[in-house]
């Protein structure tokens, strides 16, 4: 299985000195600009997930705009922030969600793309503020105005799940404890539904849901040509393709060749998915077909618009696509991912009212043109431009997904150097480097050994070296450093670069990383 971010609780950052120094004299002119439109109000008050939050400074509004503290709102909805004084920038990060703000600037980068805000962030009495809307709706939370007690409500994510939960209670007195199924059970009903697809890519597994229509995950199938679905009665059912897809919740519908006999499993909107409730997974983790493992629902995740289902019920690599059902048999998430080398059992699963969402949007035209997705890299780059590997190099490979958030790859150069080598050369995130680097860096190590593979299947003649720098830009001189890595650009500037990643290969793989 691939490693997919979820939303966990984030630590507030730790740090001191001059890199993340508080807000001072140099953003009188933004506070003083943003004081003139301030508007008077009474004291407004903040409540998150139910609770009153005791504020460092007044919540006020901007052209009819609410500022918030920002540190008082993100320490309530468990995300982080960093307050750089140099570049006047605000980063908050929320697993994989990486928002930036310029302090006076009314535009935002969310993960990559610039988003316009109603007002700036700005500065008032040493504290920064942000637009509290935008801030928590990004984050995924409820935001309702409430004028009778003249207060703001904020609702996270995980608050609206629990709420939507206690609403539920009275329904779920229809599941009886009569009607839980053993696992032999589950198994007897649902062994034959799960299916293990093997793709001229890789491995994974699927879930049967109609004569000839299998569900999976958009992972498993998106850069394959060819498939084949494998039952447990040692059928193999040829796939023609892809009948539909959603990429953000990481699901695909494929359809077989031919009719496939086999019991389709029901989706629904509606089935009992609590934290703590028992689960059955059913996949072909490793290659091991339809191994069947037990857990608990031992936690909620919302990401994007997507919601998952964290489970310790045992996965691996290979268990992608596979079923998570309930004590009652029904099918509750898809088995998408898991993190490695963890003592917690960590797996992801997408929850099923996805799935229906996505088998509710398909129509019989699109079933009769299902087709292989075109793969996001070529067969071959022999004779390719630089230029044109260039572009691809920004398009394909500028964002590593790591549990930290989203590390950009930018300034991708590609030439031919005096040796004959092909020189891959670009930059990593500084501030992500320098707070991340060392939590991520068996996730990059693992981006770069993917990245170094993928070009050696393209240009598999050619002696290639990829070097990823760390560049910043300081107005002092950092010391420790090796004379090459600090230069001086005059008028007090001085610039660090230095390889963070050095990959060398041709019919082998050298990798050398600083972390």
């Amino acid at each position: 299985m691939k490693k997919l971010g979820y939303k966990a609780v984030a630590s507030s950052l730790l740090v001191a000195g001059l890199l993340l120094a508080p807000v001072s004299a140099v953003t009188t002119d933004v506070a003083a600009a943003a004081s003139s439109a301030k508007e008077t109000t009474a004291s407004i008050q903040l409540w998150v997930d139910g609770k009153q939050l005791k504020l460092s400074a007044p919540i006020y509004k901007e052209n009819g705009v609410t500022l918030a503290p920002m540190t008082d709102l993100l320490n309530a909805l468990e995300a982080s922030s960093v307050y750089e004084k140099k570049s006047q920038t605000v980063i908050i990060r929320s697993s994989t969600l990486t928002i930036t703000l310029a302090i006076g600037q009314k535009e935002a980068i969310v993960n990559g793309k610039t988003v316009k805000m109603d007002a700036a962030a700005t500065t008032q009495n040493n504290v920064v503020y942000v637009p509290l809307r935008f801030i928590a709706e990004k984050l995924e939370a409820k935001v309702e105005w409430d004028k009778a007690a003249n207060a703001i409500k904020v609702k996270s994510w995980y608050y609206q799940q629990l709420e939507k939960y206690e609403e539920e209670e009275e329904t779920e007195a229809v599941y009886r404890e009569e009607d839980k199924l053993s696992s032999t059970q589950i198994v007897d009903l649902f062994d034959e539904s799960v299916l293990m697809i093997m793709t001229n890519k890789g491995l994974g597994s699927g879930v049967v849901i109609g004569e000839d229509l299998i569900l999976t995950n958009y992972h498993v199938i998106f850069d394959a040509t060819s498939a084949i679905a494998n039952s447990i009665y040692y059928d193999e059912f040829k796939v023609k393709g892809v009948v539909a897809y959603d990429e953000e919740a990481d699901l695909a519908i494929l359809r077989t060749e031919e009719p496939m006999e086999l019991v389709p499993v029901g989706l629904s909107y509606d089935y009992l998915a609590r934290k703590g409730d028992r689960v059955y997974a059913i996949g072909s983790p490793l290659g091991f077909m339809n191994t069947v493992s037990t857990g608990l629902i031992s936690n909620y995740h919302f990401e994007n618009g997507v919601s998952y289902l964290q489970t310790n019920a045992q996965t691996d690599h290979g268990s992608s696509g596979g079923a998570l059902f309930n004590e009652y048999g029904e099918l509750v998430g898809i088995t998408t991912a898991g993190m490695d080398n963890s003592l917690a059992n960590i797996g992801i699963a997408v929850s099923a009212f996805h799935a229906a969402e996505l088998v509710e949007s398909v129509t019989e035209d699109m079933v009769n043109k299902a087709g292989f997705l075109t793969p996001p890299l070529p067969d071959t780059l022999k004779g390719v431009a630089n230029e044109d590997i260039q572009k691809l190099m920004k398009k394909e490979f500028s964002v590593v997904q790591t549990l930290e958030g989203d590390a950009e790859i930018t300034n991708w150069q590609v030439r031919r150097d005096a040796d004959g080598w092909l020189l891959f050369t670009a930059n990593i995130d500084p501030v992500f480097y320098l707070y991340y680097g060392a939590a991520t860096a068996g996730e990059l190590r693992l981006w770069s050994v993917n990245l170094a593979h993928e070009l050696h299947r393209m240009l598999p003649d050619e002696q290639i070296q990829v070097r990823i720098s760390f560049q910043r830009d300081y107005s002092f001189q950092p010391r420790g450093l090796a004379s090459d890595e600090v230069t001086p650009l005059g008028e007090g500037k001085w610039r660090v670069q230095y390889p963070v990643m050095d990959l060398q290969l041709k019919d082998q793989l050298y990798i050398e990383t600083r972390f």
